[in-house]
């Protein structure tokens, strides 16, 4: 059976943390989904926090998705976006380290278009 969007993200757990960090009423800041198994294209929910992205970041495993599973990943891209919809950025990487604080802040700000701070920042 072809996965679809609703049965690569059927967990509802999903939905309700999406619906989480989309909300001004919600502490939640993000949510890390990953592989119900090493064999399932379907994801779950496997965390949520209140905190920066360097704790986001320590949810993350090393080398999780071998590499045809990374291949998989990219058309599957588009299915999670059907649910995922609404997000400033997009981060494609193979590394944590690419996903500094400070970094990721500035893209954030870049993408939002006014930072007043814009001197101060160094960008």
């Amino acid at each position: 059976m072809p996965q679809t969007a609703d049965n690569l993200l059927s967990d509802p757990e999903i939905a309700t943390a999406y619906e989480d960090v989309r909300s001004d009423k919600s502490a939640t800041t993000w949510m890390v989904l990953k592989y119900i198994s090493g064999t399932s294209d379907a994801l779950k929910l496997d965390s949520t926090g209140e905190g920066e992205i360097s704790e986001m970041v320590e949810h993350l495993g090393d080398d999780e998705a071998a590499v045809m599973r990374r291949a998989k990943m990219t058309t599957q891209i588009g299915q999670v976006k059907q649910v995922l919809r609404s997000y400033a950025i997009e981060i494609q990487t193979d590394s944590k380290t690419d996903l500094k604080d400070s970094e990721v802040t500035m893209k954030l700000r870049k993408a939002m278009g006014a930072n007043y701070d814009r001197q101060a920042s160094g960008y």
